[in-house]
């Protein structure tokens, strides 16, 4: 099937001020994530995107703007941030002192944010769920409509996007804190009908044209035995 490019967002007033911003609203980029986003789409340039699909919040928004200025672009909640709930607009540094940051750390599968009269919460494991299954649905419709070569853009958040490159490593929701991913950074998967394959991870340099590249002597899911020949 195709090949997706996970964007997350560019750095955030959220992100400068240590908060966990969750679906707060007016939450855009610092000038640091404008020119982050400005680099992603240095580096998008040789590469034909046939959709982009981006969480509905203002600092993915600004980011893809940025990124693909002439690119029509829709949103989609499901590559939404979690619902952090209580948590909502939490400074870390006070999130890490509660017994549930190392639920959140040691244990996700088990996580679940607290209640708030304005904020969904929701566990990570909901999460995880939505944005893996959001993907695999937008990947179908992306290839059933610009054939199993097509390259996509996904712009979501840090969570969401570990829980997909957790996924496609098999290590599923107990290895989300496995994973590092950036702002302004560019992760790559290949989903196919039998599994996800991880092509890159938190790539915030170079170009990406070999990061979408094939095997050449294998099944789509499968990998050259003996690793790629390059």
């Amino acid at each position: 099937m195709a090949t997706v490019l996970l964007l997350r967002h560019g750095h955030s007033t959220a992100n400068a001020a240590g908060v966990l911003a969750g679906w707060s609203e007016g939450i855009g980029l610092t000038d640091t994530g404008r020119e982050q986003a400005g680099r992603v789409g240095e580096r998008l340039a040789p590469i034909t995107v046939a959709r982009a699909v981006s969480s509905p919040l203002q600092r993915c928004l600004e980011t893809v703007a940025l990124a693909l200025p002439d690119h029509g672009v829709t949103t989609d909640e499901r590559l939404g941030e979690c619902h952090y709930g209580g948590w909502t607009g939490r400074r870390l540094a006070d999130a890490a002192k509660d017994p549930l940051w190392r639920v959140v750390q040691d244990d996700p599968a088990n996580a679940m944010f607290p209640p708030h009269d304005d904020f969904a919460s929701e566990s990570l494991g909901d999460m995880a769920a939505r944005v893996i299954g959001g993907v695999r649905a937008l990947d179908a419709e992306v290839e059933a409509e610009h054939g199993a070569d097509a390259v996509w853009l996904a712009v979501s958040h840090g969570d969401p996007i570990k829980s997909v490159v957790a996924e496609a490593v098999g290590a599923g929701l107990a290895g989300l804190q496995r994973v590092r991913v950036d702002p302004g950074s560019v992760t790559a998967v290949h989903i196919t009908a039998t599994r996800m394959v991880l092509l890159a991870s938190n790539t915030v340099l170079g170009d990406l044209g070999p990061l979408v590249a094939r095997p050449r002597h294998a099944p789509p899911g499968d990998s050259e035995v003996g690793g790629g020949a390059g």
